[in-house]
């Protein structure tokens, strides 16, 4: 049975919040208010929730100007629907965010062979790579055991169970295990692609499978091992991307720079228009000019819908837009 994503989306798929918004945005919002990682569309209800919704929003097409109390919201989120893949999470840690579907979907995999997904948890984007790269085979790490199983269940259960691994293993011990020779199998990706844990000053959560998601330090992925490994690792021409906070991504292309890898193209998100940037995806290595190709994507629009370009970026994934 699929419940909601947050603790106030327990509205009918028709409306819900945009995050901070403060008042309901009928039939545009496809995501809730109260998601801390803005979590996507599908909000999918259990039946009863749907009723206590129609309740609380009392006439058609009318709205309470407030959300519904937050005793009658569900809280757990069991699964997101996606329109070729289906990701179960219970048992991960770290769920389905608008930030993993953001770096899944704008990631270049042009001419993707041998792609490597550091930090996989749900597997999402490992099967987003899939979708988008059909000549690719995929290799997806996952340090809690847990998260991995998981993740390689929900690649199980797709169309490309074929083309993707997940192994259970911290970037360190995968890369321990991988061959040595002067024949280049020891660089053997194309593409990396990691939403690294980034927090290091705020207090880790008690969850210690979530602090090691989110949190930069010990046992946990650091900005230093991502980079000496993509180095080390990345065949000639082949790149690195990554889905950062502006202050972290600015820490992070000062090492990815030192070791041999410039920032070759920028995607700056907006939660909506006006506002101060939010997240960087920022591509490195590869080839090309030396100054990074910067563009912007604002995921609201002035209306509080989805924008016409954050519409485009997701139409093959969401289930609708």
């Amino acid at each position: 049975m699929a419940s909601t994503c947050c603790i106030w989306a327990c509205y009918p798929l028709s409306w819900s919040l945009g995050w901070g918004a403060g008042y309901p945005w009928v039939g545009q919002q496809r995501h809730c208010w109260g998601c801390w990682g803005w979590r996507p569309w599908p909000c999918i209800t259990t039946s009863s929730s749907r009723r206590i919704a129609g309740y609380w929003r009392g006439l058609p097409g009318g709205g309470p100007l407030l959300p519904p109390p937050l005793f009658l919201c569900p809280v757990a989120n069991d699964f997101f629907q996606f329109q070729q893949f289906r990701i179960d999470q219970s048992a991960c840690a770290q769920k389905v965010s608008t930030d993993a579907c953001l770096l899944g979907a704008a990631a270049d995999l042009t001419a993707a062979t041998h792609i490597l997904d550091i930090g996989t948890g749900t597997g999402l984007l490992a099967l987003m790579a899939a979708q988008r790269a059909p000549q690719a085979t995929i290799e997806a790490l996952e340090i809690d055991p847990a998260a991995a199983a998981q993740a390689a269940a929900n690649v199980a259960a797709s169309p490309w169970a074929s083309r993707i691994r997940v192994y259970p293993l911290s970037l360190a011990a995968y890369a321990a295990a991988l061959p040595l020779s002067s024949a280049g199998t020891d660089r053997p990706f194309s593409h990396i692609i990691c939403n690294p844990p980034f927090f290091r000053r705020s207090l880790a959560p008690p969850d210690a499978a979530r602090a090691t998601a989110r949190h930069e330090g010990v046992g946990s992925l650091t900005f230093d091992d991502l980079v000496t490994f993509a180095a080390a690792r990345l065949r000639p021409g082949g790149t690195l991307t990554v889905l950062l906070p502006p202050p972290e991504m600015q820490r992070f292309e000062q090492i990815v720079l030192a070791a041999g890898l410039p920032a070759q193209a920028r995607l700056v998100v907006r939660h909506r228009p006006g506002g101060r940037v939010t997240r960087c995806i920022t591509q490195f290595g590869g080839v090309g000019p030396l100054a990074a190709h910067e563009r912007s994507l604002v995921i609201q629009d002035a209306a509080g819908g989805y924008s016409a370009e954050f519409r485009a970026l997701l139409a093959g994934f969401y289930l609708a837009l």
